[in-house]
């Protein structure tokens, strides 16, 4: 199949069409609205729906309506909208219904503005409505993986009945690149536990309410149970000459694309620096990190945040090695050679560190 042109935005629709998606409900926001405009005009060529919801609300609501009929379904949105749709969320990882949720985020708190930031990540990964709940978070860093992403996104909603977050920030939801798509999935059957209007499915029933307090406590383990078995098989990671580097670089989305660059340069030059980038947010790459520490000396995390990634990294380093943190935020990105010189003052400090000690 050839490549084809076009935003990352417009990549996750293709790609969701793909993997058998035939409902998109969602309201436009600066930077996602290109998505649903995409998913306007592609979804009724494969008999799907489109709906503009009259709110983010609303639309999170239908997206609980359709999974529990057994359709895959999705919606878009940025931080603002994400924030509304939090409640709905909750009731879906409570109900076990498998959806897709693209957050194309924005420079915040509040209505922050339209540049983007990387500052959703405590709303998604940790998860952002009440309860205890997780959502799995994929995180792509180029409109390929925008694509390739979304694709896995369906399934692993539907393996784990659970909704999956793609998030990503505006530079990838805005940037176009060449784009090579997965041949069309087959239309999955409803499941078993949906309710289609059948006689078969008329017993089934969907719900996220639990009046006991031994019920609950039950139902709350098992999703527990649910989650581990995810975090044993699903967490990925970019691991880019990170396995023989002393300092480590880590990032993701589009700073993955600035330290890679970074890390080819200074390479180039005789230094010992890797990149180890995380493509799952949740679960997170704890045993990529805990392997990469066994050789590396220090670990630098770039983000678009405040530092938020930056507390899971060193919660799975526990203590082991040193944790540098260089940001931007407010709709600023890090330049190349801001982090290089970030990166180069680390590895000379270290370096200085190192003749003390053999002194």
């Amino acid at each position: 199949m050839r490549k084809q042109l076009m935003k990352g935005n417009e990549a996750i629709v293709k790609s969701a069409i793909l993997a058998g998606c035939r409902a998109f409900y969602g309201y436009p926001i600066t930077p996602a609205s290109e998505i649903a405009e995409a998913a306007a005009l592609h979804m009724q060529d494969v008999g799907g729906v489109f709906l503009q919801a009259e709110s983010e609300v609303a639309a999170i609501n239908m997206l609980y309506g359709a999974s529990s009929a057994g359709v895959r379904c999705m919606t878009a949105s940025s931080g603002p909208g994400i924030s509304l749709m939090q409640e709905g969320i909750s009731y879906m990882a409570g109900a076990e219904l498998p959806c897709v949720i693209a957050d194309i985020t924005r420079g915040g708190p509040g209505l922050g503005n339209i540049g983007s930031e990387q500052s959703d990540y405590h709303q998604v990964v940790k998860g952002g409505g009440n309860g205890n709940y997780r959502t799995i978070v994929l995180a792509p860093y180029s409109v390929q993986e925008m694509a390739d992403l979304t694709a896995l996104a369906f399934e692993l909603a539907d393996r784990y009945r659970n909704p999956v977050i793609l998030l990503a920030d505006g530079f990838v939801g805005q940037m176009m690149e060449p784009v090579e798509f997965a041949a069309s999935a087959t239309l999955p059957r409803p499941s078993e536990w949906a309710v289609t209007g059948t006689v078969e499915t008329r017993g089934n029933l969907i719900t996220s309410l639990h009046m006991g307090a031994d019920d609950l406590e039950s139902h709350v383990h098992a999703l527990e149970a649910k989650y581990r078995v995810a975090e044993q098989r699903e967490a990925r990671a970019e691991d880019w000459y990170a396995g023989d580097a002393d300092v480590v670089l880590v990032g993701y989305g589009i700073i993955g694309r600035i330290l890679k660059a970074v890390t080819a340069e200074l390479r180039t030059k005789g230094m010992s620096v890797g990149l180890l980038r995380p493509i799952t947010l949740y679960p997170f790459p704890k045993e990529d990190f805990q392997r990469v520490a066994q050789r590396a000396r220090a670990f630098v995390v770039v983000e678009m945040s405040n530092g938020q990634m930056v507390d899971d990294v060193r919660l799975s380093l526990n203590g082991a090695l040193p944790v540098e943190f260089f940001n931007r935020v407010g709709g600023n990105v890090p330049s190349h050679e801001e982090v290089r010189e970030f990166v180069l003052k680390q590895l000379h400090r270290y370096a200085a560190e190192e003749r003390v000690i053999h002194v």
